[in-house]
């Protein structure tokens, strides 16, 4: 086996100062994902999101942010899947934004909600028709014989639609991820990481800075 253990490296490409930490932690991120998005990152809106069964289990995956606004961080997804089953038991999740290649991350602890009907259909009907179809194709995070599998049956809807719109399946919904913390790091030259984080006290926000 390779030897990891003295893999390592300095951060050097940027500070955060007090000065610099707005009182709204949306504000912040904003300007992040602004500077995610100009660097030409692959995937600028990834994010792994965590969820807990019903053992105690934790478990991550990543989708993508599709929206965020004063009000939380929204991704879709099978109704049916893992992560929807978690959240049906236990609502509290948690986000990361590993914007690696710019020495940034934002770890945002929350409560995912179910997004309203008019809500999915909106963005439903914006996706591209071929992402409308898979929708309808995989019982996401159940077994499967093969790939061929979803291979044909995706054939198979996009014959069913090829002259229609594809509705909206009833298992396929969204999520608006409140957030209770958010919390900004980046990297710093000797491990002495800039962190600060943001507390949702009652409607308001308190912040302060942590050490690395």
């Amino acid at each position: 086996m390779s030897e990891i253990s003295d893999i390592r490296r300095e951060y050097t490409l940027g500070e955060l100062h007090s000065e610099d930490v707005p009182s709204d932690p949306m504000v912040l991120f904003n300007a992040w994902l602004e500077v995610v998005r100009d660097s030409k990152m692959q995937d600028p809106t990834a994010m792994s999101v965590a969820t807990v069964d019903e053992n105690g289990q934790p478990f991550q995956r990543i989708v993508l942010l599709k929206r965020f606004d004063n009000d939380g961080f929204v991704f879709f997804t099978n109704l049916e899947s893992r992560k929807a089953q978690h959240i049906a038991n236990n609502a509290q999740v948690s986000i990361l934004f590993p914007w690696h290649s710019l020495e940034k991350q934002v770890a945002v602890t929350g409560v995912a909600e179910p997004l309203s009907k008019a809500e999915v259909i909106k963005y439903f009907m914006s996706r591209p028709k071929d992402s409308q179809i898979a929708a309808w194709v995989s019982k996401q995070s159940s077994p499967i014989s093969a790939r061929q599998a979803l291979e044909s049956k995706f054939a198979e809807m996009k014959a069913k639609f090829a002259n229609g719109d594809v509705p909206l399946p009833k298992f396929w919904g969204g999520y608006i991820v409140r957030p209770k913390s958010i919390e900004f790091w980046q990297g710093g030259e000797h491990r002495l990481h800039d962190r600060f984080i943001y507390t949702k006290v009652a409607e308001a926000w308190e912040h302060s800075r942590l050490a690395p």
